[in-house]
Parts: structure tokens; sequence; C-alpha cells
């Protein structure tokens, strides 16, 4: 059990006041300003691109601290290392592009290069994948925690400090709020490993008292437990909020450094966290719940106000991502589905739409995190069966060599979630089959969209080919 001084809780609300503060200072956008409302007027330097970039990619905090309790350097290997390789080819082969296209959301270019009804059906998946549900049950469940409240009046309290401001200044607030957060997230966890290696010591303590496998690079689990985490890293093509920094970077050059400056960071921060979820199972061993590993090491060994202030990294590492992804979710609403289906020719009401989005999506995640209240329930489900019919056809948009024709483009996307979702489905008849239980939802999807993919390539230059004979 945890428990907070008057000082702890101080400063946890003190961080909140700052957030809200930091939020409101940015003006609201001139009447019919869509670009300064959805993309900060497309001017974003980089060192802004740096922080907003960083932060938000760590919503799942919690999640590392039991992964990392429960497998050791192994959530370095999976967590980390496929994304900082994807990353970097994203920097290199897509940031400028998509930069250059001057669009605002992925289902913009998916229609620019397949057609209205691939947009649309574009639109419902990231609508999907930028749920902000599973960050604000982990914003919940840590007021919950702190304050002694329900779960539901905790939710609804951490869907109102993450978009209160979004809905006056739009992107520039969530920036602004980002770069905050990014320095409170960084200290926080240089503190609690200052502490660890001050209370415990350095790397002899942790041989002596971890498991074996925890400080094994591998973890002792199969080749092909990590060949699907790679594959599940693919999702950092598809991620709205990449494209999204990319589209309001001042240029093609501030996306393609700003990722990569990002890896180094994000590099940092994983030692920060990996350090701090190894220490947390050295010390406490026999954790019936491992997704309160990094809240219970610092009840552990922190005091008075140094746990206030690791309670404000951890809302601070959520809240950057939660933000994002209700900015996210209120853009989608917004631009690709109310902008393309009723309103195309009025631009200048896109900011208003945006705000009813965003109300929309904080009701809609309210609901899911009530209901579901497992964070990795939630990714998994969303991840497995949006990703796969999504990627190949976002890497194709960009490189004409391996765009496929747009009635091709729709059956690979309807294709990709049928596989998935039905693999989802009727993966537990194989689980004493231990190949075929093992093969993931996302990959039985990627496997339909790499072979239709293949075979559409195949039959467009076939045509090409004949019609060249003619």
């Amino acid at each position: 059990m945890v428990s907070f001084s008057y000082l702890d809780i101080l400063i946890i609300v003190g961080f909140f006041l700052l957030v809200i503060i930091i939020g409101l200072i940015p003006q609201k956008e001139k009447s019919g300003d869509t670009d300064g409302y959805l993309l900060s007027g497309r001017k974003v330097g980089l060192f802004l691109f740096i922080l907003t970039n960083v932060s938000t990619w760590y919503g799942g905090i919690l999640g590392v601290g039991e992964f990392t309790y429960r497998y050791g350097l192994l959530s370095w290997i999976t967590q980390g290392l496929p994304y900082y390789i994807f990353a970097v080819i994203f920097a290199l082969l897509f940031a400028k592009k998509v930069r250059n296209a001057s669009l605002f959301t992925i289902p913009d270019k998916l229609e620019e290069a397949y057609g209205r009804k691939v947009g649309l059906f574009a639109a419902a998946i990231v609508f999907i994948l930028v749920s902000p549900a599973p960050y604000l049950l982990m914003i919940g469940n840590l007021i919950s925690l702190i304050f002694r409240i329900n779960l539901f009046w905790s939710l609804c309290i951490g869907t109102v400090l993450s978009m209160i401001y979004l809905l006056k200044s739009g992107y520039k607030s969530d920036l602004y709020t980002d770069a905050f957060e990014f320095f409170v997230m960084f200290f926080g966890f240089i503190v609690i490993v200052f502490f660890a290696l001050n209370t415990f010591g350095g790397f002899g303590y942790l041989e002596k008292n971890l498991p074996p496998t925890h400080l094994s690079i591998t973890g002792g689990a199969s080749p092909a437990f990590l060949i699907v985490w790679f594959l599940i890293a693919l999702w950092t093509f598809a991620d709205p909020g990449f494209h999204q920094r990319c589209y309001a970077a001042k240029d093609g050059s501030v996306a393609v450094k700003g990722i990569i400056i990002s890896v180094f960071l994000w590099a940092v921060f994983d030692f920060l966290t990996t350090s701090t979820g190894l220490f947390a199972r050295a010390a406490l061993p026999d954790l019936s719940d491992p997704v309160l590993s990094f809240p219970l090491f610092a009840e552990k060994i922190l005091s008075s106000g140094w746990k206030g202030l690791f309670y404000a990294a951890l809302f601070a590492t959520i809240l950057s991502t939660l933000n994002s992804f209700m900015f996210l979710s209120g853009t989608t609403f917004a631009r690709d589905f109310v902008f393309k289906l009723e309103d195309r020719n009025n631009f200048s009401k896109i900011p208003f739409y945006t705000r009813a989005g965003i109300l929309i999506a904080a009701v809609i995640s309210i609901i899911i995190a009530y209901f579901f209240q497992s964070v990795i329930q939630i990714w998994y489900t969303i991840g497995s069966i949006c990703i796969p019919g999504i990627i190949l056809l976002i890497i194709g948009a960009y490189y004409s060599e391996i765009k496929i024709a747009p009635m091709f483009a729709l059956i690979e996307l309807i294709g990709g979630i049928i596989f998935s979702a039905g693999w989802f489905v009727i993966k537990n008849y194989f689980a004493s089959n231990s190949t075929a239980g093992e093969i993931e939802p996302m990959v039985a999807g990627l496997t339909f969209v790499v072979i239709f993919h293949l075979s559409a390539l195949m039959l467009q230059r076939r045509k090409v080919f004949f019609s060249s004979l003619k």
C-alpha cells in the first residue's frame, strides 16, 4: 500500500496546475486558421519538435515497469531497440516526404494515393489507433491510488486535465505542455535511479538479487518471440503522431534531425526506466501486481517530497501521450470524417469540429477505460487488428514503386483487418499446437498483407507489360 505526505500531494497538485497554466498560455488561433490550430502553423522548430517527440513516446510507463519487472533486459530488446531502428528508417526515408506533402493526417495521404474510399476506411482505423483510452486508464488508476477516489471519477478528472487546454489553442498547447512534461519525466527518473544506486549499490547488487535471465539480453526468450516484437514495432510507420509532428515541422530537415536526436534521448530514458525496473525486481521480488512496480519501489526508497516528484514524473510521462492522442482523435474526427463527408467546402470550421471530436473521443475513452480496465488488453487488441492492413499502403503512398491500385488497396486494408481479427478469435483453438499457438494475430494479418501486396504488384506489372506489347 502507498501513502503520501501533504508535501507529496502539494507537488502532484502543483504539477497539474502548472500543466494547465502552460497549456492555456498560447493564444487562441484566428478564426479559420486551421494550420494554426491543428499544426501550430507548420512552424515547429527543432527544439520543440524533439521535446514533444520524446515525451509522447512513453505513455505506457507502467507497462514498461511491469515488463522489466517480469523479464529484465528483454524489455529493452523488445520495447526499445526495434523502435530505434524503425524510427531511424522513418526519419531517413519518410520524414521529408511527409513534411513536403503538407497534408494533415495519414488518411489525407492515403486518400490522395488510393482514393476516397480507402481514405475514409483508413480514417476509421486511425481513429481507433489513436484512442486515448489506455493512457486515460493509467492516469485514472494513479489518481485513484493517490487520492482514494472512485475509478470513474478519476477517469473524468484525468480527461479534464488532459484536454481543457487543447480546446483553447490546439496543437500549440499540446507542444507547450509536452515540453514541460519532458523535463519533469527525465528529472523524476534521474532522481529514483540516483536513490536506488545510493541505497543498494550498482551492478553487483542487481547481479546478486536478480534471476540470471533478467540480465540476459534475450531473457531466455525464443527467436520467434523476439521477431514478433520487432514486427509489432512496425507500428512506428503507421503512428499518426509521427506523421502529425512531421507535418507540423518547420521543414523536412527539422523532421529528420528531430527524430534521429529523439532516438538518442529515448535510449537515455530507456536506461533510466530499465534500471528502475531492475532495481524494483531486486528489492521487491514478490510483487503480486508488477504493473505497480514503479509506484511501490518509489514507496520503498523515496522520502516525502521526492516521492511526490517521482509521481509527477509518472503523470508527466503518461499525460504527454494522453493529451497528444486526445488531440489526434479530435483531428481525425474533424479532418477525416466531418470535413470529407459533410462539409468539405468549409475549411474554416475544422477547428470547431476538432474540439467536438476531442469531446467525443473523451467520452468514448472513459467508457472503454472503465469497462476494460486492462491497458495491455486494449493495446494488444487495437494494435493486432488495426496495424497490418495499413502499413504497406502508407509506404506505397510515398514510394510509387510499391504503390498498388485503389481497388487492391481497399481489399488489402479490409483483408488485413479480417485476417488479424479472425486469427485473434480462433487462436485459442490452436493452443495445443506449439507452432500455430505462438502465431500472433498481427503476424497473421501481416502475412496476408505481404502476400496480397506482392501479388497485386505482379498483376499490375504484368498488365503494364502486356499493354506495352499492343
